[in-house]
């Protein structure tokens, strides 16, 4: 009889949680936010060009990089009734979702200051800061399901949360240094960004008012020509 390699499987996607318990299934789904926020992400910057975007991504990659390295650092285990692999100490999950919802919120209060247009309304800051407390919450009710899910100790989680907003808050120093200082500009006017189309839009305008006014110009001409054609 032939005999066949064992199988592994792919981690990245794989949570264990009780299929008895709602809140277990409900936190399982959780656990994959960091891979939907990568799918966010690398749909953003291709379809957008944002710098900005593009800015906030790498500092989470890097943001990952400091927990690899922490994870190996400290070598902590995992609580015992975890089935997963690699160490616990910091969270991974808790740090990543972390730094994305603190450097949203820092980006919608004091960066993010969008001109109202023809065609759009930009949301207040009052609309922002809602938004910002939604991210945030989140991004705790992640970080407390890798505590039900027993992947991670409370301590663990909240180190991983620490080390997020930390290094959240470093990054958004360092992009505003590099704003001021003229390293985006000069960034953006280099051969590879402009064939790119790399662009920074979004600190001004809003995401969904992209494009929207050409949009609505070019419907408005195609309708006059329309109806000059039906008076003929």
């Amino acid at each position: 009889m032939e005999e066949y390699a064992p199988l592994a499987s792919l981690s990245l996607t794989h949570v264990h949680y009780n299929p008895a318990d709602r809140l277990s299934y409900v936190c399982a789904w959780l656990a994959l936010v960091p891979q939907g926020l990568c799918i966010v992400y690398a749909t953003l910057i291709w379809s957008n060009r944002e710098i900005e975007i593009l800015l906030m991504f790498t500092g989470q990659m890097a943001c990952e990089g400091v927990n690899w390295g922490l994870k190996r650092l400290i070598k902590e285990e995992r609580p015992r009734e975890m089935h997963g692999k690699g160490y616990g100490m910091p969270s991974s999950h808790a740090q990543f979702v972390t730094f994305f919802s603190l450097t949203l919120t820092m980006f919608l209060l004091f960066r993010h200051v969008p001109n109202p247009t023809e065609t759009h309304t930009p949301f207040s800051f009052f609309q922002r800061l809602l938004l910002s407390i939604a991210a945030l919450i989140s991004a705790a009710a992640v970080a407390v399901s890798r505590i039900y899910l027993n992947y991670h100790t409370p301590k663990q989680v909240l180190v991983g949360c620490t080390a997020g907003a930390i290094f959240a808050i470093l990054w958004f120093g360092i992009t505003t240094y590099l704003r001021r200082a003229g390293w985006v500009d000069w960034g953006l006017d280099t051969f590879i960004a402009r064939q790119f189309r790399m662009r920074d839009l979004v600190v001004e305008e809003d995401l969904v008012d992209s494009g929207w006014a050409r949009w609505e110009d070019r419907r408005l001409k195609r309708r006059a020509l329309a109806n000059g054609k039906k008076r003929r």
